[in-house]
């Protein structure tokens, strides 16, 4: 099956603007998931309003991180190459720089706007592997992100990339990240949840199939020469992200959550008696008050009808 990946440009508007089919699935990729994410904010209750404006910073951190992380390890090309560093629109966008950049983007915002992390992290999950299922495809225009050579006898759905049958890698991630993002989308309806356990499952998930495709590649960033970047942080998010899932659902945890609700929970009982305590104190010494008042007006009165009978008694004699 001889597939080629067609011409990486879309169209051109003049002699000056070019505009790339990446670019284009990139666009796409964040117009769906930014409004996934809002729409499900506002099923939640979230501030729609403060949550796109917690996005519009996340979004250029993102895209930023993800375009340093990549840089930095190819730095060996664009240290001789500088102008080529802003140049996204020939690929290069790391998807592990792009989680720090966000995260390190939004956390302050989040706070600001007293929005819980773990809750944005969950809801932005399924948005954030809808997108990289996308924009997998704009590596299918740009020729990058490809496999290994194959012989297309044995490997029938090979795609001719860069002068030889491959592994459409690329192609593997990409159906990858839809099986994933639409188990989010079930996971996130099924009770017993914590806020960032769909994160967490997101990150697990993806980082499984990521470790496996990445062996297939021949572009991959190298931490050694026999180390593959993307392998050694997926491995590692795996485990990390494994754990934190079983301690967040173990007995012992819950247990202990559970009785720490309950403490709060006597706690705010005792607040609300004591504030009805004072309440009623203050009402009765209300009472005690608006009594004196009548009693003296009472009082005062009988004192001006004497005062007037004894008048009236004086003026008849």
């Amino acid at each position: 099956m001889n597939i080629s990946p067609p011409n990486p440009i879309a169209f051109k508007i003049g002699p000056y603007i070019t505009v790339y089919w990446y670019g284009i699935l990139i666009g796409l990729a964040i117009l769906l998931g930014v409004y996934l994410a809002l729409r499900e904010a506002e099923k939640q209750g979230v501030n729609t309003e403060h949550f796109f404006n917690v996005l519009l910073v996340v979004l250029p951190a993102a895209f930023i991180g993800a375009r340093l992380y990549y840089v930095a390890f190819n730095w060996d090309y664009y240290s001789q190459y500088p102008l080529e560093i802003p140049a996204t629109w020939h690929g290069g966008l790391a998807i592990h720089g792009g989680i720090i950049g966000g995260i390190l983007g939004g956390v302050f915002l989040l706070r600001k706007y007293g929005i819980n992390f773990w809750q944005a992290a969950d809801l932005v999950a399924p948005s954030l592997i809808l997108g990289q299922a996308i924009g997998r495809w704009g590596n299918f225009f740009n020729q990058e992100a490809y496999g290994y050579e194959v012989d297309p006898a044995t490997l029938p759905w090979a795609m001719y990339i860069d002068g030889a049958y491959r592994h459409p890698t690329f192609l593997y991630e990409s159906l990858w990240n839809f099986i994933v993002f639409f188990f989010l989308l079930w996971l996130r309806r099924r009770k017993g949840l914590r806020w960032g356990d769909v994160f967490i499952s997101y990150a697990v998930l993806y980082s499984v199939g990521r470790f496996f495709i990445e062996g297939l590649r021949t572009d991959s960033l190298m931490l050694t020469p026999s180390l593959r970047a993307a392998q050694v942080v997926s491995a590692l998010v795996v485990i990390g992200g494994l754990g934190l899932l079983l301690y967040r659902h173990c007995p012992e945890k819950q247990t202990e959550e559970i009785a720490q609700s309950e403490q709060k929970d006597e706690v705010v009982d005792n607040e609300e008696i004591n504030e009805v305590s004072k309440a009623n104190e203050a009402n009765e010494e209300n009472n005690g008050e608006n009594a004196e008042a009548v009693e003296d007006s009472e009082t005062d009165k009988a004192a001006e009808v004497a005062e007037t009978a004894e008048v009236n008694r004086n003026e008849v004699k």
